[in-house]
């Protein structure tokens, strides 16, 4: 299952990549071909969201099958196995909840920049106007 969290992760950082290529000022000669690249990747990346559902069901699913293990009943070996399974588990649903959280952001701004641009071009076709 680890290849599942490293498609996860590495969709995430070009999720975070693309926001901040999209949000950095001064990059108004790239912005058209980012704004055209993200807007044509925002169709694969919608993908992301029934992956996170789906592996959000397997964390929910190895907790409630994880046999459970106090600092009594069972040997240090097997407790800090334990720990670290709860920990991993944790760290999965971060990078679920930042991957989603980036998309969503990604969609939004793309939105935003999107407007921006055509208000622009408004205002520059009512100036040549007069």
């Amino acid at each position: 299952m680890a290849l599942e969290w490293v498609v996860l992760g590495y969709t995430a950082g070009a999720e975070a990549i693309m926001l901040l290529l999209l949000t950095v000022p001064g990059l108004d000669g790239l912005r058209k071909g980012l704004i055209a690249v993200t807007r044509n990747l925002l169709k694969p990346f919608m993908s992301v969201v029934p992956f996170c559902l789906f592996l959000l069901m397997d964390i929910y699913w190895k907790y409630e099958t994880r046999p459970t293990c106090d600092a009594d009943s069972c040997t240090p070996s097997e407790y800090l196995r334990h720990q670290k399974s709860i920990m991993k588990s944790q760290r999965n649903a971060l990078l679920i909840a930042a991957a989603l959280i980036l998309y969503w952001l990604l969609y939004s701004v793309t939105n935003l920049v999107v407007k921006i641009e055509q208000l622009n071009q408004r205002v520059e076709r009512l100036k040549n106007r007069d």
